[in-house]
C-alpha cells in the first residue's frame, strides 16, 4: 500500500529574517509549516554589531537570527538546513525538491531566499566579513566612529553609504572603477561632492586586502595621492546584490526591471499560492533592512493563511 507524501500548508524557503518571521506567524496561525534554508541568517547573520532593530539597541547579527530560530523552534516548526533546488505545481500542491534529492510538499510557498552580495572575490574578503569588511554601510557605519573607512562602489547605495559614513568616519574613500558617478540621484552625487571627508578615488580598482587576523588596508590599481594602498580600518563592498530568482523565473513569476519578484501590498505574487518576502521583493524598494524584511514575513504568512481558507488543497 502506497502511502501519500505528507503535503505542508507552507513551505518557507530561506533562513533568514523573512523566513523566521513567517515561520512564526505561520504557527501562530496553526499552520503545519516547514522552512528549508541553506544558509542560516542570510545578510543579518554577517552583518556584525546591529544597532538599529528596535528593541535590541546593540546585538550581533548571528546572535539576533539565532534569537529568531530559536523563537520559531519553540513552535516546533521543523527547520531544514538545504538548499532548494527546484520548485513545481504538482497537482493542486507545491513539490519542493533540494539538493538532497528530498522532496516535500505544500499548499503554498513563501520564498524568502534574499539576495547574494556581489563580491570583489578577493583572497581573505569572506574570512574578514566582521573583521573589517563589510556588505552593509547602514549596519555598520556606527562601528566606525573616527576611523579611517573606504566604500567600494559608484551606485546609490555606494554614495549614500560615503555620505553616511563620512558622519562617523574620521575619513572616508570611495573607489570606483568609472571616472564619473552616472546612476545615484544627482542630489546624493553633489552632496558627496561637498562632504569635506570624503575622497573620492576614481578609475581605480581594488585588487587585494591587507591584514593578518583582520583588515588594515587595500590595494588599489591606480595610485592614489602617490601610493597604490590605503590603510584602513574598514572597508565597505557596495557594489550590489542580485535577488536569488533562478527558480521563480522558471515558474513564470513577474520579476521588475531590477530582477527583483513584484509583490502586492500583501505579499501575492502573480501566481497563486505562491508569495515572497523579505530582499527578495520589490516591496521596500531600496531599504533592504531586517526590519523590513520581517514585517514582510508576517505579512506573506498571513497571506498564505488566507488563501488556504479560501483556496483549500488535499493532499
Amino acid at each position: 500500500m502506497t502511502t501519500e507524501p505528507k503535503t505542508y500548508d507552507v513551505i518557507i524557503a530561506g533562513q533568514g529574517a523573512a523566513a523566521y518571521s513567517a515561520a512564526l506567524y505561520a504557527a501562530r496561525y496553526q499552520m503545519n509549516s516547514l522552512v528549508i534554508g541553506e544558509i542560516f541568517g542570510g545578510e543579518t547573520a554577517i552583518g556584525g554589531l546591529i544597532e538599529n532593530y528596535p528593541g535590541q539597541p546593540e546585538i550581533d547579527g548571528f546572535d539576533l537570527m539565532m534569537k529568531f530560530r530559536e523563537q520559531v523552534e519553540k513552535y516546533d516548526v521543523p527547520v531544514i538546513d538545504d538548499k532548494v533546488t527546484d520548485l513545481e505545481k504538482e497537482g493542486s500542491n507545491w513539490k519542493i525538491t533540494t539538493s538532497q534529492s528530498e522532496n516535500y510538499y505544500s499548499s503554498t510557498v513563501i520564498w524568502a531566499i534574499g539576495r547574494e552580495r556581489r563580491k570583489l572575490n578577493l583572497d581573505h574578503e569572506e574570512e574578514w566579513i566582521g573583521k573589517g569588511v563589510s556588505y552593509c554601510s547602514t549596519c555598520d557605519a556606527p562601528l566606525h566612529r573616527d576611523n579611517v573607512v573606504a566604500v567600494v562602489g559608484g551606485g546609490s547605495a555606494a554614495v549614500e553609504g560615503a555620505i553616511l559614513l563620512s558622519r562617523y568616519a574620521e575619513q572616508v574613500y570611495i573607489v570606483y572603477r568609472r571616472g564619473k558617478f552616472t546612476r545615484p540621484e544627482p542630489v546624493n552625487v553633489d552632496r558627496l561632492h561637498h562632504t569635506n571627508n570624503i575622497d573620492q578615488v576614481m578609475n581605480t580598482n581594488v585588487i587585494g586586502l591587507k591584514g593578518e587576523m583582520g583588515l588594515t588596508g587595500i590595494v588599489l590599481d591606480n595610485e592614489h595621492n602617490g601610493t597604490t594602498e590605503l590603510d584602513l580600518d574598514g572597508l565597505f563592498i557596495e557594489i550590489g546584490a542580485d535577488p536569488r530568482v533562478d527558480t521563480p523565473k522558471k515558474l513564470g513569476v513577474d520579476l521588475n526591471d531590477m530582477e527583483e519578484i513584484k509583490v502586492d501590498k500583501h505579499m501575492s505574487t502573480n501566481i497563486q499560492g505562491f508569495f515572497a518576502a523579505g530582499d527578495v521583493t520589490d516591496a521596500s524598494g531600496n531599504l533592504k533592512q531586517t526590519v523590513t524584511a520581517a514585517a514582510q514575513g508576517a505579512i506573506a504568512a498571513t497571506t498564505a493563511y488566507q488563501d488556504i481558507i479560501n483556496h483549500p488543497t488535499g493532499p
